[in-house]
């Protein structure tokens, strides 16, 4: 019993001595260590206010900036031993506090940032766990317009979770949440996510949703897509399920847009054809009298390598919309036609004056 008692003490007493060597060496040379590290591999100045070691071994660095990329009040991560033990790199319970992120492209596309470059394997990291508070990420797009195109994710959540029994398992929940922003912080819209993913079995069951999203600030990216008349307001809600089965992956969506108003007497170019394209006409089209327009669609793709064409969205939007006349009035659909038949009506009697005028 004494002889127990004496190897638990001597363990403890090991463990201690161990542990505030550890937080002297930190202490004395982390917080350089890992400015330069950072600044090696992203090629920014990277100053942090403090770094500490704290029980049960959780690492924290405080008031963290990398150039104008990045700043956060407090990044902590729990190092795994037994994984460490097993030759991998596990990292516990990685938590983010109050992350603001800066990201900036040029007119010819460059990031105000670069990827660090392999230099052979890279190592194998395991993160067990994501944990995100009040983070903020900053984009300003000067490709598409010249003077930059400002839009921010604000209130940023995100949690995330692997399931710890077995120890094997690549079963992860997750929920993330974000509220989007114009720069004087105008509210353009929510953003949420949440479900579970298995990379095993490579299944997947999850929630996304965009409520209250003002697609008008956004014109500079669909331009015409959508419509060909010049949008003054409108909103719109997504929400689709997606659900994956060993690698197959079907996305149900419901698509709502409403209150969408246009731009009153646009005047067209002389001479100009008016727009045959169905799928950029389906607002024009399909909505009703209020201006609302709602679609379902599904489309079938792969979880590990999802991906969907412009050409299959347009089938999409016409196939959708379609099922969407038998809801309207036939009064307000033969109303759109007629409208559209005198734009053409319109764009005939300007080529005949132009050639009325013409030697």
């Amino acid at each position: 019993m004494k002889l127990g008692k004496k190897i638990l003490i001597t363990v403890l007493i090991i463990v201690v001595v161990i542990f505030l060597s550890l937080s002297l060496l930190v202490a004395l040379f982390g917080k350089k260590l890992v400015e330069s590290q950072i600044e090696k591999n992203l090629g920014m100045k990277a100053t942090i206010g403090g770094i500490s070691l704290g029980l049960p071994l959780r690492l924290s660095v405080s008031k963290l900036e990398i150039g104008d990329l990045l700043k956060a009040e407090r990044i902590s991560v729990s190092p795994n031993l037994l994984g460490f033990l097993a030759g991998k790199v596990v990292l516990d319970g990685l938590t983010i506090v109050e992350p603001v992120i800066n990201i900036e492209q040029s007119a010819g596309g460059k990031l105000n940032f670069t990827l660090p470059q392999q230099k052979g394997k890279p190592p194998e990291v395991y993160l067990t766990g994501l944990n995100v508070k009040n983070g903020k990420a900053t984009f300003v797009d000067k490709k598409v317009l010249p003077q930059g195109f400002a839009v921010a994710l604000d209130t940023i959540n995100i949690d995330i979770s692997k399931v710890m029994i077995p120890p094997t398992s690549l079963n992860a929940k997750f929920n993330m949440s974000a509220r989007l922003i114009d720069p004087v912080s105008k509210k353009l819209g929510d953003i949420a996510f949440k479900g579970f993913i298995d990379f095993c079995p490579k299944d997947m069951d999850a929630v996304f949703q965009l409520r209250d999203f003002n697609v008008v600030y956004f014109a500079p990216y669909y331009g015409d897509f959508i419509s060909t008349r010049k949008l003054l307001s409108g909103k719109l809600d997504i929400a689709s399920n997606l659900k994956a089965k060993n690698d197959d992956l079907d996305v149900a969506t419901n698509f709502r847009l409403y209150g969408l108003t246009y731009v009153s007497q646009e005047t067209s170019v002389e001479g100009e054809l008016p727009s045959l394209d169905l799928a950029k006409n389906a607002l024009d089209l399909f909505t009703d009298k209020q201006g609302n327009l709602a679609l379902e669609f599904n489309f079938k793709t792969k979880l590990t390598s999802p991906s969907i064409s412009v050409s299959e969205i347009k089938k999409m939007i016409l196939s959708a919309a379609a099922k969407n006349l038998a809801s309207q009035n036939p009064q307000d659909l033969i109303d759109k036609v007629v409208d559209t038949v005198k734009q053409f009506e319109g764009f005939g009697k300007q080529m005949k004056d132009i050639f009325k005028k013409s030697p």
